[in-house]
């Protein structure tokens, strides 16, 4: 298995991103207040530390790229799987943890059922993290982005509007092959296979290309010009959306969370780490993207979105030789950025 290259961390900042949900529809985050019961039907517990409800997105149309475009070797993908070995299940749901070393278990809702169905996943730090299961279709991966430690995992069904039952409860305790893991490997936010079209664009665009710096600008320079602003979309988008990143691509239009899910897409295809952050910058709501480089660790603001515009700062400092202590007067000490989230 090709193992991942360790690179320079590149954010995408996408600023303003509170506003940007209100005036442009981004569609990252909801609002409302769901609560979580390990009864059925008796008094829910107040629910925690909210996130809003992800829908799962529809099934992207296959592409034979293949036929259109020429042939480029193709990177070996790190596909989750749920092969059963180590599994919290019931008659309802199925959670299955084999893989967790790798940063990743993989989730299911056995029937389908017009409820909604939520995963929570508690990170060892305390941090709680909720999803939207897809009721009575196959297994979903998510990540285990909190590093090493206990992870507590619970199933929930709705019982009534906000009100939630527990279904299946499980915890783990997980050692990491390293911290790159959860940042590899698609999951639901950043959903792609091999056989994705964003996967063999990806290899394409960064043929014969070396280095860490060039394949992100030859990445971005496609992205922002084949991709663009879907007016429509923003001004009708609901909480929960989730991009599809191949049709992204082909339609050649999305909003702001679609940009920055098909760069994900291709730099994690391509064996760089990347993350999809959600926090804070200053008292702001923001999102942004890291890429990790093992010659300068995490990098801040060097790709980013100001609501109306993506940027990219010129990336050859690295190959220009800039000194460290240039580097950290360039991108600031980090401060401003509060991580909350991480897919």
């Amino acid at each position: 298995m090709r193992r991942k290259k360790r690179a320079g961390i590149i954010f995408i900042t996408v600023l303003g991103l509170l506003a940007a949900m209100l005036a442009s529809g981004c569609g990252l985050f909801g609002t409302g207040g769901n609560s979580y019961s390990s009864q059925p039907s008796q008094q829910p517990e107040q629910n925690p530390d909210q996130q809003p409800e992800r829908q799962p997105p529809q099934q992207a149309p296959s592409a034979d790229l293949a036929e259109a475009s020429p042939v480029y070797d193709l990177p070996e993908i790190y596909v989750p799987t749920a092969p059963g070995v180590a599994v919290e299940k019931n008659d309802q749901a199925i959670v299955d943890f084999s893989n967790m070393q790798d940063g990743y278990i993989m989730a299911k809702y056995i029937e389908y059922t017009d409820l909604k169905i939520k995963l929570l996943i508690t990170v060892p730090d305390g941090v709680q993290y909720t999803y939207a299961l897809n009721p009575g279709m196959d297994f979903e991966a998510f990540p285990l982005s909190g590093g090493n430690g206990e992870y507590a995992i619970g199933v929930f069904r709705q019982v009534e509007d906000t009100r939630y039952s527990m279904v299946l409860s499980t915890t783990i305790n997980v050692t990491l092959v390293d911290e790159f893991a959860p940042f590899l490997r698609p999951n639901q936010y950043v959903n792609f296979n091999q056989n994705s079209e964003v996967v063999q664009k990806a290899a394409q665009l960064t043929a014969g290309i070396g280095d860490l710096l060039e394949k992100v600008t030859a990445i971005y320079h496609f992205v922002i010009s084949s991709i663009v602003y879907d007016v429509e979309l923003a001004q009708t988008v609901e909480s929960g959306y989730l991009p599809v990143v191949d049709v992204i691509l082909s339609s050649g239009k999305g909003i702001c969370f679609d940009y920055a899910a098909v760069m994900t897409a291709m730099l994690r295809s391509q064996g760089i780490p990347t993350k999809l952050v959600i926090g804070y910058t200053g008292e702001q709501y923001h999102a942004w993207i890291s890429v990790y480089s093992e010659e300068y660790g995490w990098l801040d603001d060097i790709i980013y979105f100001d609501g109306v515009t993506w940027s990219l700062v010129d990336p050859t400092f690295a190959a220009g030789g800039m000194s460290s202590a240039s580097l950290s007067q360039f991108i600031g000490d980090g401060t401003n950025y509060t991580e909350k989230y991480l897919h």
